[in-house]
């Protein structure tokens, strides 16, 4: 049901009693150190900040080396007041193409897919005629199939129907497909939901197993990763979690973390946490899941934004975005009322994993506001202290806010590059 919360009325008096909320630190895990006081310090003020600036409830985990750092600001429910808790579960949205792409790749290492082959070696019945003669399994896994996103047909207001609806991976596919092409097979770049889940289907012929089993006896279950599952048609997220917050129609922001997550699948459904993700990336990343040839495979990236080749490059399930450290690999995911970011140093050996509890806020200067502060915190988080100020100078194309230089794409109202798992377009009706 809807809440009784503006959305722009997260400032002031209400703001000032969400920032009372305990933030509280996990301990660190077993084998590993804290960070100093000083830098948890400063990381925990960044937090806040973000919070303050309008973000109902943030929890991050930063690891640099063997030391690790945890925390949370502001609230999981509105009305209620509880915490946010570093350890929460969370819907990550798209990080899933990267747990699924690491199966692909897996299956070729096994010579039973071929990366460069047509598509429709293995579907001709869902990629029929040209497009599985010209779409191979890499055009898939990069975003340069030119597929249409299924996703960019949802309407705000169909949210509340497909809450309780069951999607099949057909029909996402289905939808997909009658979009017009963005383009021939191979020759651009454009993020679309549907490729990944035709890779799914694709593990699933090859396998002959439903693909969340392949990904769980592949990946999950070998690095430990027991809080990391696909829901399935299960609607409800397993143990502590934040709601999940979209800005309504009404104005008020209503809660959509109780969700069937089929219409997602293969392209944004798994469930994970902040400590699951770095722990899997770290491994990704030092090369523990994949061959050497595969892994520089996935990391082999085509240009997101044709201006902009530096800034932005797209691998097999794969991103970096160019910090003033250096590029950060890993992804970023947005769902119904929960975003997330995962961003990682070349060998894993820096990371952070944030999750956030509201989506799709308009272009206004509270969200304008609550991504300048995420850009802080992920600057600090994975190129230290010394960032926080500097990271804002102008870069090469003369742009000097941090929002616009280093803030996840998925996190903007701008057209997509890595986009939220529903591109939100107010119904006009």
């Amino acid at each position: 049901m809807a809440r009784n919360m503006r959305v722009g009325a997260i400032s002031g008096t209400l703001l000032a009693a969400l920032l009372v909320a305990p933030l509280v630190a996990a301990p660190a895990a077993a084998g590993t150190r804290s960070f100093p006081v000083d830098r948890g310090g400063q990381l925990q003020r960044l937090l806040d900040a973000e919070h303050a600036a309008g973000m109902p409830g943030v929890f991050a985990e930063v690891r640099d080396g063997q030391r690790t750092w945890q925390g949370a600001a502001g609230v999981a429910d509105i009305d209620t007041g509880r915490p946010t808790r570093p350890w929460f579960s969370h819907r990550v949205g798209s990080i899933t193409k990267t747990f699924v792409a690491i199966t692909v790749l897996q299956l070729v290492a096994e010579h039973r897919i071929g990366l460069d082959a047509p598509i429709g070696d293995y579907l001709p019945e869902v990629l029929p005629g040209a497009p599985g003669r010209q779409v191979t399994v890499r055009m898939l896994l990069n975003h340069t199939s030119g597929i249409g996103n299924y996703s960019d047909v949802f309407d705000v207001a169909d949210l509340e129907q497909l809450r309780d609806q069951t999607v099949t991976p057909l029909e996402l596919v289905e939808t997909g497909l009658e979009m017009p092409a963005v383009f021939q097979p191979g020759t651009g770049w454009s993020y679309s939901n549907t490729n990944y889940i035709i890779a799914g289907l694709l593990i699933e012929r090859v396998t002959g197993q439903p693909a969340a089993a392949e990904v769980g006896r592949r990946i999950l279950r070998p690095l430990g990763l027991r809080r990391t599952y696909f829901p399935g048609t299960n609607p409800h997220i397993r143990g502590p979690h934040a709601n999940a917050y979209v800005p309504w129609l009404d104005g008020t922001l209503r809660d959509f973390s109780v969700f069937n997550m089929s219409w997602a699948w293969m392209a944004g459904a798994i469930i994970s946490t902040p400590q699951d993700l770095n722990r899997f990336y770290r491994a990704l990343l030092s090369g523990q899941i994949l061959p050497p040839a595969l892994l520089a495979e996935m990391r082999d990236t085509v240009p997101m934004v044709p201006d902009l080749p530096d800034l932005l490059g797209y691998g097999l399930g794969l991103y970096w975005e160019q910090l003033p450290c250096g590029p950060a690999w890993g992804h970023t995911g947005g769902v119904i009322g929960q975003t997330t970011v995962s961003w990682h140093s070349a060998d894993g050996s820096r990371q952070v994993s944030l999750g956030e509890n509201l989506s799709f806020l308009d272009d206004t200067e509270q969200a304008r506001a609550v991504a300048e502060a995420r850009g802080q915190f992920l600057v600090a988080a994975l190129c230290g202290p010394e960032a926080e100020v500097g990271a804002t100078a102008a870069g090469a194309d003369g742009r000097t806010s941090l929002a616009e230089t280093v803030v996840p794409r998925s996190m903007t109202r701008r057209p997509p590059m890595i986009a939220p798992m529903v591109t939100m377009r107010r119904s006009q009706s």
